[in-house]
């Protein structure tokens, strides 16, 4: 199975408890695609400027990544800058320029169409509904979402959970979009808006999976150094997705186990900065983490 993946590619500029980095690769799309494409093919669908730098189009065309998809306009890249106190679970905003990212109106290639996974990063949810417009009937959608799109853009979202068959979902969103204080609770009053399954992400407490008939509570991998978990989300979906697109297979069991993979791939991601730990990462360091990761929860 090959993967589409609509979102953001774009520049950060990040501070952390570890050091610091100025104008680096950045962006959901480009987080999920780097991550995706080391188990299965990735169409991208995105929007640069012509700030955007050759070095990081090679990086993407050397890691099996469609950029037809990829859309160069006049102006500049998004940019991010944030940074990471003790709490790495909270990142603190200094600055945000949408820049051509404002204007972003994706657009599916032709050749985009016979891909049988959508992932819909964390983009307005109207854009989110257009996409599934565009690639039709037949295909596993999975999206992801923010506070800011379930407080200010509620209708639109919840047009797009009734077309969707997964939903990425941390915990707190989950509550903030049922109303709900228990998290099972929250997770089977998000089935009854439309999607099949639900994946709530909780942090260092692992992920609760979820549908009309099963659950799955998954640990977080123990990790030790965390330098920089810009993207961890995004990597965790490329894991969960490539997964189910390398094995061809949509059904809990194989989710579940996506679920461990999602969890393997973004404990190395965090491990540097930006995206430097995805462009080294084998699929034999996958497989040993998973290894490691199976006898710490057996």
């Amino acid at each position: 199975m090959s993967i589409v993946a609509v979102g953001s590619v774009a520049y950060d500029s990040l501070k952390t408890p570890y050091g610091e980095r100025e104008r680096v690769l950045g962006g959901s799309a480009t987080y999920f695609s780097i991550g995706a494409s080391l188990f299965s093919h990735v169409n991208l669908v995105g929007v640069v400027g012509e700030d955007f730098e050759d070095t990081d189009l090679d990086l993407l065309k050397s890691r099996n990544v469609s950029l037809e998809g990829l859309v160069h306009r006049p102006g500049k890249t998004f940019f991010w800058k944030g940074e990471y106190g003790e709490n790495l679970n909270e990142a603190i905003t200094h600055d945000t320029q949408l820049n051509v990212f404002a204007e972003f109106n994706p657009e599916i290639p032709n050749s985009y169409l016979d891909s049988s996974i959508i992932f819909l990063g964390n983009i307005h949810p109207a854009l989110q509904g257009k996409v599934i417009d565009q690639i039709g009937k037949g295909r596993f959608v999975v999206c992801d979402t923010m506070n800011l799109w379930i407080n200010e853009t509620r209708d639109d979202l919840l047009k797009v959970l009734k077309e969707t068959n997964l939903l990425f979902v941390n915990e707190g969103e989950a509550k903030l979009l049922t109303g709900e204080k228990n998290t099972i609770r929250t997770g089977r009053k998000i089935l009854e808006m439309g999607p099949q399954m639900v994946c709530i992400k909780r942090g260092e407490f692992g992920s609760i999976l979820m549908n009309k008939e099963n659950i799955a509570m998954v640990p977080a991998f123990p990790v030790e150094k965390v330098v920089d978990p810009t993207g961890a989300g995004d990597t965790f979906a490329a894991g969960f997705l490539g997964h189910v697109a390398r094995t061809g297979k949509l059904d809990f069991p194989t989710c579940r186990e996506a679920v461990k993979v999602g969890t393997v791939l973004s404990s190395l991601e965090i491990e540097d900065f930006s995206v430097e730990r995805l462009k080294t990462i084998t699929m034999e360091e996958i497989n040993s983490r998973l290894e490691e990761y199976r006898k710490i929860i057996s």
